[in-house]
């Protein structure tokens, strides 16, 4: 009988203190890992956009969105003539026939679009002048020598074959509030010549003759002037606060003709 209850207490010591070793065991790990600091969460990788590809499409004058026109830069052939003009579903100046009424069917989609939004804000502009052929553009350059002279007529006007308005992707833009100051240097000034400073580039244009870039372009200012070059490029052109297509694409100036 003495045997048999000496044997239980040892057994129960024993079943105790390995129970409590055990659990101590068992709940040192989790006691470690609440003193531990905890392990730094990998911060996400900052992705760095991508460069803009100056190579989506080539600049050599003709049909290409981006084709870069001017004095040392001509179509080739002359006479070029983009296909499937378009006429844009918005307001066109009085008298404007047939001959100029035209662009390619992509700038006069978001030329549309473009009206239509700064109708939204009051400003009601309306169609100037597009599409111009060779023949037409070399009737009106030759106007402007008559009345000006050569040297006056080369910075205001583009000899047949290097004129932008051959592309299809050039527009010149009036507005309703100052007539008198359409395709005239004081359009810059009007609520519509102010609107497309700041608005243009979002619907694909640009003005491709700024104020102060002449030595580059060829052209005294022309605010009136858009050229249709897609969102991607004339957003793009806007960020990095660049002036001319000449000097995006570091192109030559071409201040004159060779």
């Amino acid at each position: 009988m003495g045997r048999k209850y000496i044997l239980i207490l040892v057994i129960a010591f024993f079943t105790g203190f390995g129970g409590s070793y055990i659990m101590q065991s068992r709940a040192q790990p989790a006691s470690k890992q609440a003193n531990q600091e905890p392990t730094p969460a990998t911060p996400a990788q900052t992705q760095t956009p991508p460069s803009f590809n100056k190579q989506q499409y080539p600049l050599e004058p003709g049909s290409s969105l981006w084709a870069i026109v001017n004095k040392r830069r001509p179509f080739s052939p002359k006479t070029y003539q983009p296909s499937g003009l378009a006429v844009a579903s918005v307001q066109y100046r009085a008298g404007i026939g047939p001959q100029e009424n035209q662009l390619r069917p992509e700038a006069a989609e978001a030329l549309q679009k473009l009206f239509a939004a700064a109708k939204k804000e009051s400003i009601t502009l309306n169609f100037q002048s597009g599409y111009r052929s060779h023949a037409f553009q070399e009737a009106l350059y030759n106007r402007y020598v008559r009345e000006l002279g050569q040297a006056a007529a080369d910075i205001e006007s583009a000899r047949p074959g290097h004129s932008e308005h051959q592309t299809g992707l050039a527009v010149d833009v009036g507005g309703a509030s100052k007539s008198s100051c359409n395709i005239e240097a004081c359009f810059a000034d009007t609520p519509e010549g102010q609107w497309l400073a700041k608005h243009a580039h979002k619907y694909g244009f640009i003005i491709r003759y700024p104020e102060g870039t002449t030595e580059t372009t060829g052209y005294i200012y022309e605010p009136w002037h858009l050229r249709f070059v897609g969102r991607e490029l004339a957003s793009e052109m806007q960020r990095q606060k660049v002036d001319t297509m000449e000097a995006f694409f570091e192109l030559p100036a071409a201040p004159d003709y060779p």
